[in-house]
């Protein structure tokens, strides 16, 4: 369905423990295993409503779940740091601006009756979520902004210049809050600020240690 893929961008866990009965710690925010479980639940049942359309494992209903949860908040403390504050009309025009362009997107390739809630679905985001949705996309479309002094950009180098600030921001604002995944559902990986497996340990021949941890294990900036 790639005709309706919001994106990535539209995202090494802590080494200490984390707290008992939580999925994710952000900051000082837990997203509490009972959380994670009604979304997935949530997601699942959008799912369930698009066969042959999206389809999704139950492994990565909770991984791709507990990605947005963990995004949304590192977004929050993008705006905080920004000083970015988000209207309801903010939000909403951005969850719009989403719909459009996606199902213009699909409708270029013949692909009709495609809805917000299919499109959410379709990129493992439960469908209640979509305030959240519009809120993220919002606090991304007033940080370009910001960084480019108050206008859209205007030029390849201008968009070019403020992503790369949007990225280095995102990316401070994730290491300032120190995130802890349980290992029970994978790790973080900063180079989009998704859930994936964890490493299985492996048997490998001897030889020298690696010296440099795995990619996307530790955030860059």
């Amino acid at each position: 369905m790639s005709a309706v893929v919001v994106g990535a961008a539209l995202m090494a866990t802590g080494c200490s423990p984390v707290k008992l009965g939580a999925a994710a710690v952000v900051g000082d925010q837990r997203i509490t295993v009972a959380t994670l479980d009604t979304e997935v639940t949530n997601l699942s049942r959008n799912a369930k409503l698009y066969p042959g359309v999206v389809q999704l494992t139950p492994a990565q209903e909770t991984q791709e779940t507990l990605t947005w949860l963990v995004r949304f908040k590192i977004n929050d403390a993008l705006a905080r740091q920004a000083g970015i504050t988000v209207s309801t009309t903010q939000a909403d025009n951005a969850l719009n601006e989403i719909y459009n362009a996606a199902a213009a997107s699909a409708k270029a390739q013949g692909i009709t009756n495609v809805s917000i809630d299919l499109i959410l679905t379709a990129n493992g985001i439960p469908a209640n979520l979509r305030d959240e949705v519009g809120r993220y996309q919002a606090i991304d479309d007033q940080f370009l902004l910001q960084a480019n002094g108050g206008k859209a950009p205007a030029t390849q180098a201008e968009d070019t210049a403020v992503t790369d600030k949007l990225n280095k921001a995102r990316c401070v604002a994730a290491k300032q809050l120190n995130i802890q995944v349980n290992p029970q559902y994978g790790r973080l990986d900063y180079n989009q600020y998704s859930i994936v497996p964890s490493s299985s340990a492996v048997t490998r021949s001897a030889g020298p240690a690696p010296t440099a941890l795995p990619s996307g294990v530790a955030p860059a900036c």
